[in-house]
């Protein structure tokens, strides 16, 4: 994926976050800016994630795991950026809202990504 994918898939992600924002209880953003950041801070989780127990335990799996995980990594991302702020349960709410958006709208993981770019 080129600079300008990887630019675009964080805009998307962070409108997404904005839009689960405004629709999930207990779970908050600042701004747009906030949001963007948020984005980044999930995806380097998340890859961090991925590269430490494997893809099937990142927040891209599939299943209950995945599902947890996510919700963790969300979680944990208000600690980093200031301007959110989230519960346990809107992280849980969070991460379901996000992997239904996910199904209409997929974004690659970097998992993919990779595997794409290594395939050529």
């Amino acid at each position: 994926m080129h600079f300008l994918g990887h630019v675009v898939r964080f805009i998307v992600s962070a409108v997404v976050l904005l839009v689960v924002g405004w629709l999930v209880p207990q779970f908050s953003i600042g701004g747009f800016g906030s949001a963007l950041l948020l984005a980044l801070v999930i995806a380097l989780l998340g890859w961090a994630v991925e590269g430490i127990f494997g893809k099937r335990v990142s927040p891209f799996g599939r299943g209950i795991v995945g599902f947890l995980v996510s919700a963790l990594v969300i979680w944990l991302a208000q600690f980093i950026v200031s301007g959110v702020t989230v519960s346990i349960i809107g992280a849980l709410l969070a991460a379901l809202v996000i992997g239904i958006i996910d199904l209409f709208i997929p974004v690659s993981t970097p998992f993919n990504a990779a595997k794409e770019k290594s395939s050529r």
